[in-house]
This record gives structure tokens, sequence and C-alpha cells, in this order.
């Protein structure tokens, strides 16, 4: 009984001592103090506490959680797509694994939660930047697996004039803008001119205003809505007047939406238009969609964007884009080097290929307009791939022609680098040096190729509900950072067909988004929107020095500083093939390299050192303006 007391007085004093107040949280027994609300049953949570793993559905890739397995590793007995199954072998010891191919079946969702699951995991906050396998070294030189069959959502090379079309213009012309009309033409100055006073990103993107940041963002919008509403107004009284009259903003969101479409559109067709105007119609729209700004302003100011096949989609014209008819009525007629005879021919040609069609397809709420500027698109989307694709495919010949994969001759046909030498911050020999190049170039040729679906699921990125993004400091003054899951989804697909086209990977692999390198998508398609930039002249100076040798003058000139015109053509690929993939151009080591972005900036810091080399008065003679200019 004694016993039994003593341990029961015990138990009394144990219960006092574990009392929640300030005598016991300082005391001895301070460990067993706990607090009133807190249950022992309940799970730990916060930063340092892993989440709770949830099952993957059944059929989905293991990694990523939201595409359909492609193979199964039998070392690893899990299950993933195409993508993350050669991310994640490509080093170490899962180099060696065993894989082989499933059969290709929908992946079986048991109910809708599973469904909502994945739903909610495209748009999720956090996102995986940087290969955890990859440790970034710039000597390894790895073979990419390249057993299994394909199936990267990147369409292949176009179909040749006449040739059987097949899916490939109806899958491209799903991310290919509708030109603008006359009309719409006029809106789009309208609104271009508003953005051009406003001071929107200057009001917005500030610490410490007065006040809060939701009624700036709705201050800032309406009185943009406002300056718009005055041009018009100015522009055309009476349909100014229509529109305004009872000065509701709610009332014409129909309108706003349709303006800002308009300039979202003309970028994307247009990428050196509005480039100090898009980021911010962009940022405004991103800001207008946070659920309280919406609460504040009663309408929504985004509203998709206008495509080729939307169009033809809802005037149930889709066959239009199947007829192998197309091919002749959206081709690139070229007129270098060419008789005038021949491009007479293919205009008219051209010109009745597209007559046909129209008055095929136009129907009720289908003009024949309408048909043509549908093909017009297309058109203009076949411009845009010659003028910022076509030129890495030119290097990559240059690249063939000039020097060889192995081996080099001598110290003038040498592609090799060493860290600390000339700028450069990778140590390569000719060989390694050749395929970097190369890979890089294949990469940028493919990235280009599907840009108009990258910049599609850019803005989805951007414009999303559920990825809300950081003001922070990124050492380039004040970014909005926000993940972009759909972009560098997209952009893994693209890296993985680029691995395999050239068999080889040399360096880092790691894709950064959402970071200080690359805060937002936005800024990730304004990087590779530049790429033509620097290619294209350079492109266009190698083709001109033949015309410039024609004079003795300048023959002689070139004769007496790089031997011949070949000479002059070689030293000057050999040097940018050297330094503009030399790892330079950051501000310290860390955001250098061979990494995806790496490869770019050096690239652009090549372009700033042009004025130093002995072969830039080739490039006046050549009529290079700047790699900012007109060409």
């Amino acid at each position: 009984m004694a016993s039994s007391s003593n341990t029961g007085q015990e138990e009394t004093t144990n219960s006092v001592n574990a009392a929640f107040n300030l005598e016991n949280i300082l005391g001895e027994h301070h460990d067993i103090v706990e607090h009133p609300e807190t249950e022992a049953s309940e799970p730990a949570t916060g930063w340092d506490q892993e989440d709770t793993e949830k099952p993957v559905a059944e059929g989905y890739c293991v990694e990523c959680e939201d595409q359909p397995a492609d193979v199964l590793c039998e070392t690893c007995a899990d299950s993933y797509c195409e993508v993350c199954f050669a991310a994640q072998h490509r080093k170490g010891s899962r180099k060696s694994h065993v894989m082989r191919p499933l059969e290709k079946t929908s992946p079986v969702t048991s109910s809708s939660t599973k469904a909502t699951d994945l739903e909610g995991a495209e748009d999720e906050d956090a996102m995986t930047v940087d290969d955890t396998n990859d440790s970034g070294d710039d000597e390894d030189w790895e073979r990419v697996v390249s057993s299994h069959s394909s199936t990267t959502i990147a369409l292949g090379a176009q179909p040749a004039v006449g040739a059987s079309v097949g899916e490939w213009f109806a899958e491209r012309a799903k991310f290919i803008p509708l030109r603008l009309t006359l009309p719409e033409r006029k809106f789009l100055r309208l609104l271009e001119a508003a953005l051009s006073v406003s001071e929107y990103t200057d009001k917005i993107d500030t610490i410490g205003f007065g006040l809060s940041k939701a009624k700036r963002i709705v201050h800032q919008i309406r009185e943009l809505c406002a300056i718009m509403s005055g041009l018009l107004l100015a522009a055309d009284y009476k349909q100014g007047q229509e529109l305004f009259a009872d000065r509701d903003f709610q009332g014409n969101a129909e309108f706003y939406q349709t303006i800002f479409e308009l300039g979202r559109r003309h970028k994307i067709m247009n990428p050196d238009k509005m480039r100090t105007t898009y980021g911010k119609l962009i940022y405004l729209l991103q800001d207008s969609q946070t659920p309280e700004v919406k609460d504040l302003l009663n309408f929504s100011c985004v509203k998709p964007i206008k495509t080729v096949y939307s169009v033809l989609e809802e005037h149930d014209a889709v066959d239009l884009l199947r007829d192998d008819l197309i091919t002749i009525a959206t081709k690139e007629i070229y007129s270098e080097g060419r008789p005038r005879r021949d491009i007479q021919r293919d205009i008219k040609s051209k010109e009745r290929a597209i007559e046909a069609l129209s008055s095929k397809y136009s129907r009720n709420g289908l003009s024949q307009e309408k048909v043509r500027q549908c093909l017009y698109s297309i058109g203009d989307n076949h411009a845009f791939l010659r003028a910022n694709r076509d030129p890495c495919e030119k290097m990559i010949q240059y690249l063939k022609e000039y020097f060889h994969p192995t081996s080099a001759k001598d110290a003038h046909h040498s592609l090799a680098i060493r860290s600390g030498k000339g700028g450069a911050r990778l140590s390569h020999d000719h060989s390694k040096q050749y395929a970097y190049v190369l890979q890089s170039l294949t990469l940028w040729r493919e990235i280009l190729h599907d840009m108009f679906h990258l910049w599609s699921l850019a803005e989805q990125d951007l414009l999303s509900e559920n990825v809300p993004y950081r003001l922070r400091d990124t050492g380039q003054g004040l970014n909005r950072v926000q993940a972009a899951p759909k972009t560098s989804r997209m952009m893994h697909t693209i890296l993985h067909k680029a691995q395999k086209s050239v068999g080889t990977w040399i360096g880092s692999s790691v894709i950064h988004m959402g970071d200080h390198n690359v805060p937002n998508a936005l800024l990730f398609i304004d990087k590779y929107t530049q790429i033509y930039r620097i290619l294209l002249p350079i492109c266009n100076t190698l083709e001109q020095i033949n015309n410039i040798t024609a004079k003795p003058a300048l023959r002689s000139y070139i004769d007496d500083e790089f031997g011949s015109p070949e000479g002059c053509v070689r030293e000057i690929l050999g040097d940018f093939f050297r330094h503009g993939f030399d790892g330079s151009g950051a501000d310290n080591f860390f955001d250098a390299g061979s990494c995806i972005d790496g490869r770019l900036t050096s690239a652009w810091n090549w372009c700033s050192s042009l004025e130093k080399k002995r072969y830039f008065p080739v490039f006046l003679l050549a009529g290079f303006v700047g790699f900012d200019g007109e060409w």
C-alpha cells in the first residue's frame, strides 16, 4: 500500500510539474512540460519535417507523378516516363540499370480524388530545377540512353511541299496565334500607347508603399483602363461613347480582355516587338489573377490566346490542317539565287492554293477572308522559324564543314579551351569542345522549333492562380521569382530529345527556372528569343565574305590578314566556337559554366567583346550594325 501511495504521489507531482507555466518551463523538469493544445497523435509538421508521401496513381511516372509511365526500370522496380528515366539514369550506378518499355495503356485513376491530385501537381509551387544526380562537373562525358522509343511532345521536321501532312499542321496550329487584322492593329496601337506611359511596375514592385499591394494593383489597372478609354474616345468618338457612357469597368470587361489578348498575341508572333511594354502587360495580368485583386476589380483581364486551331475548331473546319494542299498555300518563297521566272511561278501556285482552300473550307460564320488569315498565320510561323531556327542549323553546318569532330590539323583548326586562358571557365580538348558546341546548337534549334508551344506554357505558368510569385532581390534588382512547372516540364522534354539526337552529353544538364538566375518564365522566354540576334549577324557576315573579296583592294586585305577568304571564315568560326561556349560571362563562378542557361550567357559575353577582335573590320564591311540592329 505504501508503494502504491508513493506512486500516486509521484504521478500527481509529475502532472503538476508538467503544467504549462513559466515556473515549470524554467525548472529542472522542463523536458516533461507539454503544451496543453498539443496532441501526441498529431503527426509532426513544419519546414524541417517531411510530408507524408501520397501514393502515386497507377500508370503514372513515379518521379514527376503527372505523366504516363513509358518504361519500367527492372533494377529499381519503378515505372518512369521517358524524360524522367533518362534524367535519373544518366550517371553513377544507375546508368547500368536494366529497363524495358511498358505496354501503351491509358493511366487508371480509381477515384476523382486522384484526378484532382494530378491536376494540382501540375501547378504546384515547389519545382525541382536542379538534378540531384547531376554533380555539375564540366569534365563529365556521358552516353545518353536512347534504346527505347521516343514519345516526346516536340514535332518532327516540316512536311515537304506536296507531301502528305498527316497531323503535323493540326498539332502545330494549336500554338500558332492568329494574325492581327487591320482593325485589331488599331487597338494594338492604343494598348501600346497606354502601356508606354504607364508606370505600373514602378508603382507595384516596390517595398514600403502606402496602400496595400492589392489596392495599389487595382488602382493601377483601373488607371490603365481609363487611359485606354480616353484614347479610344479620342480616336473614335462614337464607339467610345457607346462603350464608356456609364463608366463601368466591369461592364466593359470583354473589351479590355480583347485588347490585352491582342497585345499578347502580337508579341508571340513578333518577339522583337513590344520590348519595353510586354513586361508591364504580363505583370499586370499576373497581378490581376490573384483572388484579392479579382474581388476588388470585379472582372478578369485574361482570356485565352486566339490560335489558328481554336478558330478552325470553332467552325468545324479542322480538316483544313490535314489537307495536303496546305503545304503549298503556306510555303515561304525565297528569292536568293533564283531566277524571277521560278519566283513568279511559286507565287502563282501559292495564290491558287490559298484560293482553293479558302473556297473549299469557308462556311457560315467562317468567311474566306478568315480562312486566308489562318493560312497567312501558318506562313508567319514558317517565317519565324526561318529567322530564328535556321541560323542554328547554318552554324551546325559550318561546324561540321570547317572542323573535324575528333582531331585538329593544327592550332588554327583546334577548338580546345583551357580554364583561365582567354577568359574561359571550362577546360575541353578539341573533340570534347566540338561535341559541346554541337549539342548546344542542337538544343537551341529544338527550343526555337517549339518556341510558340513554350511561350503558350510560359503564359499559363505566369498567369496561373495557383502559383504565386515572391518579390526578391536576385542580384540584378527586384524580380518576381515564380516557379514554372509546365514550362520546365516541356524544357526537360526538349532537352531529352536533343540529348538523344547528339548521342552524347557534356557538362551539366541543369535547367534554371524559378531561381535567382532565371526568376520566372517571362525571363526564360526572353533569353531564348535573343538567340537569333547572336547567330544571324554572324551568318550574314560569313555569307558576305565572298562578295567583299570581289573587290581587289578588299581581297588584298583579307589575304594579308587571314591568308584567304576561307581562312577568315575559319578564324571567325573558330573563335566563336571556342569562346562563345567557354562558360564565361557570369558575375561569379557558380552562375556560369556548362548548365543549359550558362551556354547562352557565354555566347552573349562573346558578343560584348567582338569590337576587340582583329576580324571586327570584316563584320563592319559586311554591313554589321550591332547584335540589336537591323539585318
